[in-house]
Parts: structure tokens; sequence; C-alpha cells
């Protein structure tokens, strides 16, 4: 199994929600990325988002500064908002990062569960669906062919141009991130993606009906088992002891999900909530670092299996050494338990 860490580039302080600059903080970002690097992680996932809290609108230029500071760690997006973004930008973005990295770029591709870009770049959100497929279409097209003749209803027709850079891979690595929607596990599957199953509520196992459908769907298109991987991003942090890690943890979910909360007309979380969902069955990678790979080994026979699983650190407002004990945690005492699957 492999094992990194995605984040969204968060500026806030700590719990109380105070800024860095945006210098600091990317330096720090990039510090951490580097970080993961040493202690041997897989990935590394630079998620993409609009919003004033997160530093990720460009995801593709800080993988980039991040490949120049790395030497083997795979650098990723998590993901790009594919419906709001042009295909061949994007595949331009990281072919030209995958040079730099001499082989090492990603893309997770999702619709975004976060719509400011719809309004930001122009596009209707009532075209969520359809806009998400055209694109995923012709971004497929481009990796398979360097001249492409392509014709859609949301862009431009293309009629034998060619798109450069080309990647230094052979086939640039692209997942598809979902949610809860069973046709985009089915849409996935058909196609013969891998998987990026995002879960940051409820019980984990209660995906596994899901991640059939992705299996059976890539079956009958005909493509192998081996072919149709899962991966597992999470919401987590770990401490050297599962009091930490929630006395860390919890105030900061709880802050910015409250947040979101009054923004949605939701419900803030409480402590309760939080405990719950890091109790066996739930979502929340919180605790020790023996207890939280146990829990991602439990995780991964309920879904059948996965082959890769990030941790997503942002939503709990850490200070910055907190964030690189935790990775130094999850590449020395989580990793090496998942890769050998006991």
């Amino acid at each position: 199994m492999e094992v990194g860490i995605d984040s969204f580039a968060s500026h806030l302080l700590q719990n109380g929600g105070d800024l860095l600059s945006g210098t600091e903080a990317m330096r720090l970002l990039l510090e951490r990325i580097e970080r993961a690097d040493q202690v041997g992680l897989d990935i590394f996932g630079i998620g993409e988002h609009h919003r004033a809290e997160y530093l990720d609108s460009a995801p593709a230029v800080i993988l980039a500064a991040a490949a120049a500071r790395t030497r083997r760690i795979r650098l990723t997006s998590a993901v790009t908002v594919l419906s709001a973004a042009d295909p061949v930008r994007v595949f331009q973005e990281f072919a030209t990062l995958d040079l730099i990295s001499q082989g090492r770029a990603e893309l997770v591709v999702g619709r975004g569960s976060s719509t400011e870009a719809f309004p930001l770049f122009g596009y209707n959100l009532q075209d969520y669906d359809e806009l998400f497929a055209e694109k995923l279409e012709l971004l497929l097209a481009i990796r398979g062919t360097e001249k492409i003749s392509w014709k859609g209803q949301f862009r431009p027709a293309l009629t034998g141009q060619g798109v450069y850079p080309r990647p230094a891979q052979a086939q640039l690595p692209i997942w598809l991130g979902v949610g809860g929607t069973p046709a985009s596990f089915v849409r996935a599957g058909t196609l013969g993606l891998p998987l990026m199953v995002a879960i940051i509520g409820g019980d984990t196992h209660r995906f596994r009906p899901l991640v059939d459908l992705y299996r059976e769907a890539g079956r009958r298109a005909g493509h192998a088992p081996e072919q149709l991987q899962v991966g597992l991003h999470s919401l987590g942090y770990v401490a050297p002891t599962t009091k930490e890690a929630m006395d860390g943890f919890a105030p900061g979910y709880i802050q910015t999900f409250g947040q979101r909360a009054r923004e949605r007309g939701g419900f803030p979380p409480t402590r309760g909530h939080v405990e719950a969902q890091a109790g066996p069955l739930g979502a929340l990678l919180v605790g020790s670092p023996e207890e939280v790979a146990a829990k991602v080994l439990r995780h991964s026979e309920a879904l059948g299996g996965i082959a890769r699983v990030t941790f997503q650190m942002d939503v709990a407002v850490l200070p910055h050494e907190k964030i690189l004990q935790a990775t130094e945690l999850i590449g020395s005492r989580i990793a090496p338990v998942l890769r050998e699957g006991r």
C-alpha cells in the first residue's frame, strides 16, 4: 500500500484562526513536502480551492517548486477541479511538472466539492456533470496522443493541433477523485481509471457497495482487476498517543467544520462527534501510530483492498511543528506496517 499526505495549502495558524502571511505559509508547506520525501512517504498531493483560507488555486506551481526540493516522492493534484478548467492547459501544466520532477507527476481529477471555481471561470453550475464528463474525455484523449481532433459542447474544437510538452512518463497517471455518487464510481470503472475515494465522514465500510460497483463496471468494460486500484483520502492526525492526537486535532476540526456549517446552514460538530468519527469504524484517522495503522488495515479489508491512503491534516489547523512530527510518525511507524499489510 502506498502512503501519503494531501494538503490544501492552508495558511490558518493553530486554533485561533489567525493567518500566516502567504509567503510564510508557502515556505512551511514546501518544508513539509520536503520532510515527507525524507521520511520515505510515497505521495504528496495538493488540492485546488479558490477560497481565502487556502493558497492552492494553482497546485501545479506549488508541486513544481516541491519537485525541485525532493528526490523520490510522487507529486499529485488532490483534486484538480477539471469541470472548471481547460483540459489542454491542465495536461500541459502536469506534463511540465513531470519533466521537472523526472517522471514523478500524477493527476487526481474530479468535479470538486466546492463550487467557487464555476462562477470564477464563467461556467454554469447547472452543467456540473456534463462539463466534467466532456473534459475528462478530452483529457484522456490528449494523454493518448499528441495531435488531437476533437469536438465538444463546452470548448472550441481541436482539429489536429499538437499538445505539448509531452510528459517524461510514457503515460501520465490520472486518477478519478470521487465522493459518494454511484455514477462517478461507475464512470471510473468503465474508463479503467484508478479511483481515489474521499471519505471525510460516516463509517468507511459503508462505501463497500460503491467500490464493488466500480470494480464490476471495470470488469464489464474488460479492464483487468489489477488496473482497478482504489485509494482512500481521509482526514486525520497522528501523535505519540491517542490523547495527544485527539487534543491536537479536535479543536481545529470543530473550528473548520463549524465555519462550514454556518455558511451552509448545518449543525457544527462537537468534541463527541469527533471522538465518534475517530472510533473503530469512523472515517477520521486520528490516534497513535499503532491505532491508526490498524484502522487503515481494517478499512482496506472492509473495502476489498486499497492500494493507497493519504492523510489530510489541514482541517485541524495544527502548528507546523506538529504536522512535521505527524509526518515523521506516518513515515516511520505507519507506512512500514501498511506496506507489509499486517
